[in-house]
């Protein structure tokens, strides 16, 4: 978790919002992830044809959560992936919520190995 988390401090515009068992993460009011601490697990929105490769690619990593409004969101599991492979998703799945100019102003950056 505290990947991820380090990686949304560099985003603009994250709101989190509390569920009794996950958090969730958007920009101006748009979706792109959610956190199960039960499970050390984050969803992700992605392309479906980004979920689909990261699913057949590594499904000890990745698995297929739902398609919606022509997105395929991915589970991801936290203690199986690097910090760098996690930065590009969790980018990208901010990149595909946030408003053009807002994505203009926030460049991607890799978080810092600890």
């Amino acid at each position: 978790m505290q990947a991820f988390e380090q990686v949304l401090k560099t985003l603009a515009e994250v709101q989190r919002a509390e569920g009794r068992d996950y958090s969730s993460f958007s920009v101006r009011g748009k979706r792109f992830g959610y956190f199960w601490p039960r499970t050390r697990t984050v969803g992700l929105k992605q392309t479906i044809s980004e979920q689909l490769a990261l699913v057949a690619e590594r499904p000890d990593v990745f698995e297929i959560q739902f398609t919606a409004g022509g997105f395929g969101w991915v589970v991801v599991y936290l203690d199986e992936i690097d910090a760098d492979e996690l930065s590009e998703l969790v980018y990208e799945a901010w990149r595909l919520s946030a408003p053009e100019e807002l994505v203009e102003e926030t460049p991607f950056t890799r978080i810092a190995r600890a």
